[in-house]
């Protein structure tokens, strides 16, 4: 008798694969919760959740279908809390004769399936998980003998491709990209619809987390947590965005306010990273959204989203595959400094990173430019170590999957891939973000200065991380203007900023 294995892991949540289109009594689907997943980082409390949640319901939806499912909980006696030896325990106990798994999106779990392979003495065979836009390959063989990856020459083939927003060959308006209508900074008194949250009781993982001694950080209400856990709460999040927020999403998707956690933002990268939504509906309901004339939605909102999903997201993902395992290894700069023990507590008299860490520690997520441009920002002046920003990226947000995480982190953030993401760093002082924030009004350190006492560290900071990688930076066509200014300065003026600057540094654990 022919009996297979089919391996789900917790971010292929995708009921719609075509691997559940007929039920076979002769296959039999297993999930796991495992010590190897929980520990490879210390992840947010509300992530652990976020994925078991999601994983436990999956589950019971397939079994509900009448498919055979077998589930590792984290105290299944049976668990052995690693993939290999919990697949090479069912091969046996069940006889099975075939093992099957859809493609990891993570380079390290697809180098576990490969040494499990190795072991089995059966078939094996892969299946694509049916999610993004791309294949694996894919983006290797749109930029084949090129020297740079260009996301908006990816993103317009997209488009051309999946014929979206496009009129035969030419873009939808004859225009490709409204980047630059969306840049505003939120009015003061501006009123946002309370974003849709879920009140999920997941007092139950929260129980074992603690008995099991799970390492975790942030915090959670257990008997309201506000993430989806399955496809309807995921769809119902969708329907919010496209209604309530899409209509001023690209306007103010660079705002950043203290009064706010999530803005016009979708938040619906978990529930994508998992696969309880594709990113297909998601394009195909904000398109439709922007058809309802009620609805009054104008085309640079949606263009700035749908850039997101088809152009950004299928870019990192490209990115990352063409380059792992060396990618996580750059280190452009040569950084070293150990990353401040602040940012796991936001105990920091800096009001835009302290309100961006506490925000990430009580709703495991912040928005593109607090990551881009406070914590990231911070961390590249400050020359962290690209590793010690990578932990804290994979572990703090409910969204951080490797291939997405590592990518924006080091990549984007962190400029450590010297320039195959960015063409620049994503740098700057403190007045970027005063245009773009309501942080630096109420804060210990005053914006407007360099040098003097409580002058905000930004300013010294970014004069400071350009003079010291000027080799590596003033050859860069972005960036020329940023050292004529800075060469035109006083030579004293030049010293008390760069003093000011090892002076924060030293007493980085103090700022």
């Amino acid at each position: 008798m022919h009996k297979t294995l089919r391996l789900i892991l917790g971010d292929q949540l995708n009921n719609s694969h075509s691997w559940f289109s007929e039920i076979n009594p002769d296959t039999t689907y297993v999930l796991m919760e495992i010590k190897t997943e929980t520990d490879y980082a210390s992840h947010h409390i509300q992530k652990v959740v976020g994925f078991f949640a999601a994983m436990r319901q999956f589950a019971n939806e397939l079994s509900t279908l009448g498919h055979n499912v077998i589930y590792f909980d984290f105290e299944h006696f049976d668990n052995k809390h690693n993939f290999i030896d919990n697949i090479l325990l069912l091969v046996e106990k069940l006889q099975i004769t075939q093992f099957e798994y859809q493609l990891p999106d993570e380079y390290r779990v697809d180098e576990i399936i490969k040494s499990l392979i190795k072991l089995l003495n059966i078939p094996s065979k892969s299946f694509d998980s049916e999610h993004f836009f791309t294949s694996i390959n894919e983006f290797g063989e749109i930029f084949m003998g090129k020297k740079t990856y260009l996301m908006e020459s990816f993103y317009r083939k997209m488009r051309q491709k999946h014929n979206i927003l496009m009129t035969g060959n030419e873009p939808l308006t004859g225009k490709w990209n409204y980047d630059e209508d969306n840049r505003k900074k939120l009015p003061n008194k501006h009123y946002i619809t309370p974003p849709l949250t879920f009140q999920n009781n997941v007092n139950e993982i929260v129980s074992l987390i603690k008995r099991k001694n799970i390492k975790t950080i942030g915090n959670i209400d257990a008997s309201n947590f506000i993430w989806p856990i399955n496809r309807t709460q995921s769809l119902d999040l969708l329907d919010f965005f496209v209604k309530e927020c899409l209509p001023n999403f690209g306007t103010y998707q660079d705002a950043m306010t203290p009064h706010e956690w999530s803005l016009y933002h979708s938040r619906l990268s978990f529930s994508l990273n998992t696969k309880m939504i594709s990113p297909h509906e998601v394009i195909e309901k904000a398109v439709e959204a922007w058809q309802n004339e009620n609805l009054k939605i104008e085309y640079n909102q949606l263009e700035g989203f749908v850039r997101q999903i088809l152009g950004w997201r299928e870019y990192m993902r490209g990115i990352y595959w063409h380059t792992m395992p060396t990618f996580a290894q750059l280190n452009f700069f040569e950084n070293t400094r150990n990353l401040p023990s602040w940012y796991w507590t936001g105990n920091t008299k800096m009001n835009c990173l302290k309100h961006s860490i506490q925000q990430s520690l009580n709703y495991a997520y912040a928005h593109h430019i607090q990551r881009l441009m406070i914590t990231g920002n911070f961390a590249t002046l400050a020359g962290i170590h690209p590793d010690e920003v990578d932990k804290w990226y994979l572990g703090i947000y409910i969204d951080a999957i490797e291939w997405v995480e590592i990518t924006n982190t080091r990549g984007m953030s962190q400029f450590a891939d010297g320039g195959i993401i960015g063409s620049k760093p994503y740098t700057s002082s403190a007045s970027y973000i005063h245009k773009m924030s309501h942080y630096c009004g109420t804060c210990y350190y005053n914006k407007n200065l360099k040098v003097e006492d409580k002058a905000c560290p930004f300013n010294s900071l970014y004069w400071h991380f350009h003079h010291k990688n000027e080799s590596k930076l003033k050859q860069n066509p972005r960036i020329g203007m940023i050292y004529n200014t800075w060469n035109k300065m006083e030579e004293n003026t030049k010293i008390a900023i760069l003093n000011k600057a090892e002076e924060y540094l030293n007493k980085i654990e103090e700022l």
